[in-house]
């Protein structure tokens, strides 16, 4: 009697085997995720940047760590506008390390220097959602010097009049709503695809 074969063991292609990844071509450029408080932009940005094997990086994350302060700390020891140069420091150095998904405070992109620096080097991509659905995620929230002592509401109504404009010159505009961040995830993979396909198109005529 002999012995039954071994099941054989199926094949395992490597990734070369099974072809292109089709996700490569977004990784030639950083992307920055701009937009007011709440939407998203760190807790989006950290998963986007696993979906794409991108490494991630926080610009208030870097500010705080240059200044050795906290952004609280920052805003009633030295004010907004030292805390707004510091970013724009911050970014700019970041723009210039190798890809990967930057996520920006809500007043970073409205610096005329550093939107442009974005603009010139990166994919922009501005995350939108409800004010309604902002107000109540930031109210539940502490830590966030613009909005200390004020109705959140308010004070993202005023930022969105400001910003919008600003915000409005981003290479791309996705709405997140009130979804998952895997849901926000796709738009935005969806979004850079069209975008980078957009871009070729328009390259090769």
């Amino acid at each position: 009697m002999t012995d039954d074969p071994a099941p054989s063991r199926p094949e395992i292609q490597s990734p070369d085997a099974q072809g292109p990844d089709p996700r490569a071509a977004l990784r030639h450029r950083t992307i920055v995720l701009v937009g007011l408080m709440g939407v998203g932009k760190s807790s989006v940005g950290r998963r986007l940047a696993t979906a794409l094997d991108l490494p991630f990086r926080d610009a208030d994350n870097e500010v705080e760590a240059a200044a050795g302060r906290s952004i609280p700390e920052i805003f009633a020891e030295m004010g907004e506008p030292a805390f707004r140069d510091g970013e724009r420091r911050v970014i700019a150095r970041l723009l210039d390390e190798p890809p990967h998904v930057l996520a920006t405070g809500g007043g970073a992109f409205v610096n005329a220097e550093t939107r442009a620096l974005i603009k010139s080097k990166a994919v922009a991509v501005w995350l939108k959602a409800d004010l309604e659905l902002l107000a109540r995620r930031v109210g539940r929230k502490e830590g966030r010097p613009l909005l200390k002592g004020r109705d959140p509401m308010d004070v993202l109504r005023e930022h969105a009049a400001l910003r919008y404009p600003a915000y409005g010159e981003a290479h791309l505009a996705v709405e997140t709503g009130d979804t998952a961040h895997g849901v926000a995830v796709e738009a935005v993979i969806q979004a850079l695809r069209s975008h980078l396909q957009t871009q070729s198109e328009s390259e090769a005529t």
